[in-house]
C-alpha cells in the first residue's frame, strides 16, 4: 500500500495562555499543501520502520494502533522523506497520520474513525489534521477540529531559509511566554474568527492576525514580491507566500533563491 503524506502551513496562528494540561490554547487555520513525502505499508514478520533514521513518531503510531486493536505490530513501512524536517509544516505529524490509515485497512477488523482521531491526538495536536479532508480551524491544543469553507484557488511559495538553525518547538513556546505573548489572546482570537467569516476570495486571507510563535524578515520580502499574505508556519522556520498568479510565484521564488530552499506549490484537499 502507497500513499503521499502531505504538508501543510499554518495559514494563521493565534497562541493563547498555557493550559492546565501544560499546552498552549490555540487557533489555527491548517491549510494542506501539494508537497509530500512518500511511505508504502505492508504486512510484516514485525514492525520495522525504514527510510529515515530520526523516525519516532511513525513508530510510535503503529504501536499505538496495534494495541488498541489487540493485536502486534507487524508492519513494514518504507518512507521517503521529501519534505523538510523541524520546519513548521508537518512533516512528522503527516507521515504518522498516512501511517495510521494505511496499517488500519489491513487489519481484519479496521478501527472506526473515532477512534484514529483519538490515537493521533495522543500523538501530537497537528496529527488529527492529517486524517481530514480540507482546510480546518484548529482551537483547544490545535487538535480540535472544524472544517472550513475557504478558496483554494491560489500559488504558494515555500521557503525554508538557510544558515537558521530551529530552536525546539518547547524553546519556542517557553519564548513565548517569557515576553508575556499570551496577552491580549481573545482579542486575536476574536479577530482571527471574524477574518475567516469574511473570507470570500484569496486575497481576503491578508487580514489574518500575523503569527504569534515567530515572525521572519523573509515574509515580508515575499510580500514585496508580490505576495498577499506571507508568515511563518508553525513554530518555524518555514515562511510561505500565497500569489494570485503562478508567474508572479515563480518570480519571487527565483528572486529568494539564494535565502534558501523552495518549493512552489498550490492548495492540496487530502493526501
Amino acid at each position: 500500500m502507497r500513499a503521499s503524506a502531505a504538508a501543510k502551513i499554518n495559514l494563521a496562528l493565534v497562541v493563547g495562555p498555557k493550559r492546565d494540561d501544560g499546552k498552549h490554547e490555540v487557533v489555527t487555520v491548517y491549510q494542506r499543501i501539494a508537497i509530500a513525502d512518500r511511505l508504502e505499508l505492508e504486512p510484516a514478520p514485525a514492525l520495522l520502520v525504514e527510510g529515515f533514521d530520526a523516525d519516532t513518531i511513525v513508530r510510535a503510531a503503529l504501536e499505538a494502533l496495534a494495541s488498541r486493536a489487540g493485536v502486534e505490530p507487524r508492519w513494514h513501512v518504507r518512507i521517503e522523506k521529501r519534505l523538510p524536517i523541524a520546519a513548521g509544516i508537518g512533516g512528522g505529524s503527516s507521515d504518522a497520520a498516512t501511517a495510521l490509515r494505511l496499517a488500519n485497512a489491513t487489519l481484519p477488523e479496521p478501527l472506526p474513525d473515532d477512534d484514529l482521531r483519538e490515537l493521533a491526538t495522543a500523538l501530537g495536536a497537528d496529527v488529527p489534521f492529517f486524517l481530514r479532508d480540507g482546510p480546518q480551524l484548529g482551537t483547544g491544543d490545535g487538535s480540535v477540529l472544524a472544517p472550513l469553507d475557504l478558496p483554494q484557488d491560489f500559488w504558494v511559495v515555500l521557503l525554508v531559509p538557510r544558515l537558521i538553525e530551529k530552536p525546539s518547538t518547547a524553546a519556542v513556546y517557553a519564548d513565548f511566554d517569557l515576553r508575556d505573548g499570551a496577552a491580549g489572546f481573545e482579542e486575536r482570537r476574536a479577530a482571527l474568527l471574524a477574518t475567516l467569516a469574511a473570507v470570500r476570495r484569496p486575497r481576503d486571507f491578508a487580514a489574518l492576525p500575523s503569527n504569534d510563535l515567530a515572525s521572519s524578515p523573509l515574509a515580508e520580502e515575499l510580500r514585496a514580491l508580490g505576495a498577499f499574505r506571507a508568515d511563518v508556519t508553525g513554530a518555524g522556520p518555514a515562511v510561505f507566500g500565497l500569489f494570485h498568479h503562478r508567474d508572479r510565484a515563480k518570480a519571487a521564488q527565483r528572486a529568494l533563491k539564494a535565502a534558501g530552499e523552495s518549493w512552489l506549490t498550490a492548495p492540496a484537499w487530502y493526501g
